[in-house]
């Protein structure tokens, strides 16, 4: 395993036990190091979230797991319109983000970003089934997705999470909310997000587990 630890104090050193663990991605560029960087640097509370991983599959480690932020961003609104109580998933989780621009566009035979940068065609994962109204994603690289298994077998043996493979974790799911053991994506709890989306090498990667 690739990990580097970074210097990063804007998290709760509370500890609390773990039951799920969230795929998100950046949905943006650079290493996890300056990824840390701007939610140190943001002032708008302890947000983060316990790795990053690199395009190059290094881990970038902020805090140790046992510990937590803020990563979910939850309203009550999910949890009511399941009608189940809200839960403080954020302290009960851990977060897991992948370096990556998400969603493209194509122009031409070219492919944009939501923010214009130009994402080379090598990169570019063209899915059969679009997936919340969108046909080409940024890939995760093979490194990154190899990374995503390592750490959820470390945290399968440390804290018991429960790594069967459930398609409900592309859609808000109530396993999700009402704090079942599992691994999940941010879609799961969220309809507004489309992190991590359906990459066919990570659905593979997670069924494997």
């Amino acid at each position: 395993m690739k990990l580097k630890q970074i210097a990063f104090n804007d998290y709760y050193k509370e500890v609390a036990p773990k039951k799920q663990v969230y795929l998100h991605h950046t949905a943006g560029t650079g290493k996890g190091d300056n990824v840390f960087a701007i939610w140190e640097n943001d002032k708008i509370g302890k947000i983060g979230t316990c790795v990053v991983i690199g395009r190059d599959g290094i881990i970038y480690q902020g805090f140790k797991s046992e510990h937590w932020a803020y990563h979910l961003g939850l309203t009550s609104a999910p949890f009511k319109a399941n009608s189940l109580p809200f839960m403080h998933l954020d302290k009960i989780s851990i977060g897991i983000e992948i370096v990556n621009w998400g969603y493209l566009v194509k122009k031409g035979d070219k492919f944009y970003s939501y923010v214009n940068s130009e994402v080379p065609a090598d990169q570019v994962c063209e899915l059969a089934t679009p997936y919340k109204g969108q046909k080409y994603w940024q890939n995760y690289t093979d490194e990154q997705i190899q990374s995503v298994v390592e750490l959820l077998k470390l945290w399968k043996d440390k804290y018991g999470i429960d790594l069967t493979y459930n398609a409900d974790i592309w859609d808000v799911t109530k396993r999700a909310l009402s704090g079942s053991n599992g691994v999940f994506t941010h879609n799961s709890v969220r309809k507004d997000k489309a992190d991590v989306y359906p990459h066919p090498k990570l659905i593979e990667a997670l069924k494997t587990l």
